[in-house]
């Protein structure tokens, strides 16, 4: 069984990437990119409750909690890309000896916050969630550092001269599939690098650490295990030699080494292989040998419900408190086909598939730090100066799991404004040194140009006067896209820049 589960892990692990790199410009609509996010029940149920929308929970979140009932946490052991990656690691770098690290009441507080959380309209599951940190993760960190790999794998073998034509050819054609179109740059690389590294070398403490002591995940998936029909049952062949309670990756098996923990064995089926009497059995068996010790560990008593319920509501003030200003948060702009606001960030679980599949180059969104207020931290914002919105392109509504971005016809989103362009008149070439410049203009994607001139007679700055083409914005025609700023030719601050003044979310 041992065997069967890893090649299960393998090809969801093979598969979660395969979705990822399927993410991008061009893309096929039919592809499900989103699946694992949309599997996971978590993302939805919390979205759902934020948005006061029931609606919003996919079927296929549904339909992983009705199997959880039957066979409890296989999800954790079999299918979850993160939890592969954690045994990987755990491989290499956790000794079976060590002390066990065991405080499962975490996970269960966590989620407890997550949930009120989400009952107060801030929606937290996205940076706990295992399935949106590692979709995140790889976005901003892992696929990055892949890139600058094979690039420089690539460029060491080009500089000895070796198999030119072969490479520059296959460079070419992984380029926009495997490869990006441009160099990859991403808001907060360095904090959620951290995050994603913590969790993995976690395992230099305990096994699992993650699983069985913070992921909320796991914490709901654990409930909904407590009267699970597929248990593990131990016969009288048992010699009591204890293998299996010290090869649990879970803390599952009592010191008894009959006594299972319903909600903390994820099947990984570890004890079947390593028992000598083949006294340990899987199936659908009436009696349940579940620890009341162990259980007793989730503590659901009252004490520790006021305490997470106030910490919740503290947390909710924390991350209302905000911790932008009004300036900053003027130049927030979203992606096209974004819920007004608050039901924008009740909704956006800080997945990253959005980002992943922008088509610009240079990737115009981006994971907000605190522009738009710590309750928005890492949802999608427009950088202009990094990458512009593709006016034709509509791919960030398609991958949304939670239709925080609503998809939109590509008709709908060219006349879509997510926001208006203004020049900055200090530092644009024609209004300050009093030189044409139509690099703007040049570049604006509508048919009725957004960007106008006007011919003026002005005193340049060496005193001289002369005739210019001044540029102003028709704020009638903008919709916003910032190809404007991330192509003006000034260094810097630039001479025009983008709010999201006039900005037309999108209602259902």
């Amino acid at each position: 069984m041992k065997k069967i589960r890893i090649v299960s892990q393998v090809l969801f692990l093979l598969l979660f990437f395969l979705l990822f790199f399927l993410a991008t410009y061009p893309f096929t609509s039919n592809i499900p990119v989103e699946f694992f996010l949309n599997l996971d029940p978590l993302l939805s149920i919390s979205a759902a409750i934020a948005a006061r929308n029931i609606l919003i929970i996919s079927i296929p979140a549904i339909i992983l909690l009705i199997f959880t009932v039957v066979l409890g946490r296989f999800f954790c052991g079999w299918i979850c890309p993160l939890g592969v990656l954690i045994d990987v690691f755990d491989t290499f770098t956790v000794s079976k000896d060590k002390k066990r690290i065991y405080f499962p009441w975490i996970k269960f507080s966590l989620l407890s916050i997550v949930l009120i959380s989400a009952i107060l309209s801030i929606q937290l599951t996205g940076y706990l969630d295992p399935i949106s940190l590692l979709t995140r993760s790889v976005v901003v960190f892992l696929y990055p550092v892949f890139i600058l790999l094979f690039e420089g794998f690539i460029g060491f073998f080009l500089d000895l001269g070796f198999l030119e034509d072969f490479l520059f050819n296959v460079y070419d054609i992984l380029k926009g599939t495997l490869l990006p179109l441009s160099e990859l740059i991403f808001s907060g690389f360095i904090v959620i690098s951290i995050i994603f590294l913590f969790i993995i070398l976690a395992g230099l403490l305990e096994r699992r650490f993650w699983c069985k002591n913070l992921c909320p995940l796991g914490g709901l998936l654990a409930l909904f295990s407590l009267k699970r029909l597929y248990k593990r049952k131990v016969s009288e062949d048992c010699i009591s030699c204890g293998l299996c309670e010290k090869n649990c990756r879970m803390n599952a098996i009592e010191e008894d080494f009959f006594t299972t923990n319903n909600a903390e064995c994820i099947n990984c089926m570890d004890c079947i292989d390593v028992c000598p009497v083949d006294a340990i059995s899987f199936g659908f068996y009436k009696s349940s040998n579940i620890s009341a010790k162990k259980i007793k560990n989730i503590d659901f008593n009252k004490r520790r419900f006021l305490k997470t319920a106030g910490l919740s509501v503290l947390t909710v003030g924390f991350f209302k408190a905000g911790f932008s200003d009004p300036v900053s948060k003027s130049k927030v702009v979203r992606p096209p086909g974004s819920l007004p606001e608050d039901e924008f960030l009740d909704r956006c679980v800080r997945c990253g598939e959005c980002i992943k599949i922008c088509s610009t180059s240079g990737k115009g969104l981006q994971p907000a730090v605190l522009e738009a207020g710590l309750d928005g931290m890492w949802s999608p914002i427009l950088k202009p100066k990094i990458g512009y919105c593709e006016y034709n392109c509509n791919l960030c509504g398609k991958v949304c799991p939670t239709g925080a971005i609503q998809e939109l016809e590509l008709k709908q989103r060219q006349e879509l404004s997510i926001g208006t362009a203004h020049f900055n008149k200090t530092r644009c070439i024609p209004w300050y040194y009093g030189e044409n410049c139509m690099v703007c203009e040049e570049h604006c994607p509508l048919p009725d140009k957004a960007i106008k001139f006007v011919n003026r007679e002005v005193i340049r700055i060496d005193g001289e006067k002369s005739e210019v083409k001044l540029p102003y914005v028709d704020e009638t025609l903008c919709i916003g896209c910032g190809i404007c700023v991330n192509t003006c030719p000034v260094e810097g601050e630039r001479g025009i820049y983008l709010t999201n003044a006039n900005e037309q979310r999108f209602y259902q």
